[in-house]
């Protein structure tokens, strides 16, 4: 069996899982999380759907069936150079990839309506964030897919892709009802990410459809998951203290020092 098929069977069950999880947690609470989930309709973001899996799964199902077929392997859309040479230091992408997180906080900031707080946001997105990187760190150590330009083998996912479309759907969710506008935009920036990590052949087209799926199911896992590990890691502290929304935060900011990209998260109370 071919090692991506491998992985990706251990992985996808687990998003699933947690999803089962979710729902399982809600039934036996009887209402949604008193931290994260506010109650009224946005609850509804939180409850497993399996019409959710369909898109990520199809574009993780497209990447590894891909990564097997040359002529989808190596379809660039004209962008590839031909010398294949590798990019040294930063690349535009190294920031672009995190555009979409980062216009979500903006707007946060700038007043505009969102599903969540603050504070919930940056929740969700620290478990998007777990998810995903755990996802793409165990495929490219497992999978070893050689990059186009031949620096290395850590090719297959697409690790700036995942980011990327992770914090598009993040924007997506928590501004769909207030400018689906703003959600486009995000894929908008996403998809540019993953387009540019071809042309400075960093990666084939299979490895940015895997990626993508990644990304977005990592954040749909988040959704279904964090309400409930954020309600009993904070929740009885929270009540104990008489704590609001507005006498705490998480702050999130991405960073790049050359070498290591993430975010950095703090709480501040």
């Amino acid at each position: 069996m071919d090692r991506k098929v491998l992985i990706l069977a251990i992985i996808l069950p687990f998003f699933v899982n947690a999803a089962f999880a979710q729902r399982i947690a809600l039934d036996s609470a009887g209402m949604a999380s008193p931290v994260a989930v506010p109650a009224t309709a946005t609850g509804q973001l939180h409850k497993f759907s399996a019409r959710q899996l369909v898109a990520p799964v199809a574009l993780i199902g497209l990447g590894v069936i891909g990564s097997q077929i040359d002529d989808i392997k190596e379809l660039d859309f004209g962008l590839r150079p031909h010398d294949h040479h590798s990019h040294k230091g930063f690349v535009f992408e190294d920031a672009l990839q995190y555009a979409p997180l980062g216009a979500m906080y903006v707007l946060k900031f700038a007043g505009v309506k969102s599903a969540h707080s603050y504070l919930d946001a940056t929740v969700l997105a620290a478990g998007a964030f777990c998810f995903t990187g755990a996802a793409v760190f165990l495929l490219k150590e497992t999978v070893d897919e050689r990059r186009p330009n031949g620096k290395d083998f850590d090719s297959f996912p697409s690790g700036h892709a995942a980011k990327a479309f992770m914090g598009a759907e993040l924007l997506r969710r928590e501004y769909k009802d207030t400018s689906p506008v703003i959600g486009y935009a995000g894929y908008a920036a996403a998809t540019l990410t993953a387009l540019m990590r071809v042309s400075h052949s960093e990666h084939w087209l299979p490895d940015i459809l895997a990626g993508a799926g990644i990304g977005i199911l990592g954040t749909q896992a988040a959704y279904w998951v964090c309400p409930h590990v954020q309600r009993w890691l904070f929740g009885g502290w929270i009540k104990e203290k008489g704590l609001k929304s507005k006498d705490f935060a998480f702050v999130g900011m991405p960073f790049y020092n050359g070498k290591v990209q993430g975010v950095s998260l703090a709480l501040v109370f």
